[in-house]
Parts: C-alpha cells; structure tokens; sequence
C-alpha cells in the first residue's frame, strides 16, 4: 500500500471516527479493547498498514459499509457528485409571495429540517427540484429558468438539469 494511499485511507477514518463522535478512546472504551487507541490512531496517520480483513471489521464496528473507507470514493459510491442546485435565499425573499411562496415554504421546511439557518444560500437536490416542479405544475427545465429569471438560481442550474434529465 502506498504512503499516500495510506494516508487517504487514515483521513476517511479518521473523518468516519469522528463524525461519530468519538476519541480514539473512545474507540478503545466502545469496542471493549477491541480496537487499541494507539493501532486506530496509527491507521489514521497512515503509519500502519491496514489488513482488509481488519479494515473490514473496522468498518462494521463503526456501522459503514467498507467501499465508505476506501480513497477514491464518493459517499452513496457515486462516480461523481450530481451538480448541486443552491437557491439563493437572499433574492428569494425579495420575490413577491404570490410567485415565490411555494418554493419559501418549501426552502423554509429543508431549512428546518437540516437545522441549517445561514440564511444566504440552500443547496437543494434534483429530487427536489422535481418536487417543486409538480408544486408548480411545470416541467424541471421550465421551472429552472423561471427560477433563474427570478435569479434565485444560477445561470449554471441549466447545465446540471439538462445533464439530469438526460440521464
């Protein structure tokens, strides 16, 4: 295993680590000595070369699935992210609430969801996208540029809707 595959390999474990919450201690306390801080620790830094079986049951103890692990790979094991669609929520408010208030609501409940409140920007996926199409009674792309010329999405959300809907 190369160096820098190792450190690739460290970094996602270490990110899988703590995005659980939790130390390398609290590794070792979790899994009942199972997983040594120090040998986690090791793996992380890409100092240690990790077995597959080992990293397979590292895998299982911290509830992903292996390929999640692995350098290389996106989250879901996605070639490529899909473009991302980002309302601008600042110009949204300035749309009047006959044309807008369904999209606010709806932007406005994502918000709550995701308990994400910066107020100036919300990324929105295609799904969504589709959602909010039936909501108007349009097709995504005529809905896009309606969204577009209001200028709550970028000019860009053509691109990553076209390739959407040709995929």
């Amino acid at each position: 295993m190369s160096s820098e595959y190792a450190k690739q390999l460290g970094a996602k474990l270490r990110a899988i680590r703590t995005q659980q919450g939790l130390s390398l201690h609290g590794v070792e306390e979790k899994s009942q000595g199972r997983w040594k801080a120090v040998v986690v620790g090791s793996y992380e830094r890409g100092d240690r070369a990790v077995t597959v079986q080992r990293l397979a049951e590292l895998a299982d103890f911290y509830g992903v699935p292996v390929q999640e692990l692995l350098p290389g790979t996106t989250p879901g094991g996605a070639a490529e992210p899909p473009p991302k669609l980002v309302l601008d929520l600042e110009r949204l408010a300035t749309v009047p609430a006959e044309k807008a208030g369904p999209l606010q609501r709806y932007a406005a409940t994502i918000q709550s969801q995701r308990g994400d409140y910066n107020g100036k920007v919300l990324s929105i996926r295609q799904d969504d996208l589709r959602t909010l199409a039936v909501i108007y009674d349009q097709s995504p792309s005529v809905l896009t540029e309606q969204l577009i010329s209001w200028g709550v999405l970028d000019a860009d959300a053509r691109r990553a809707v076209a390739s959407h809907e040709e995929g």
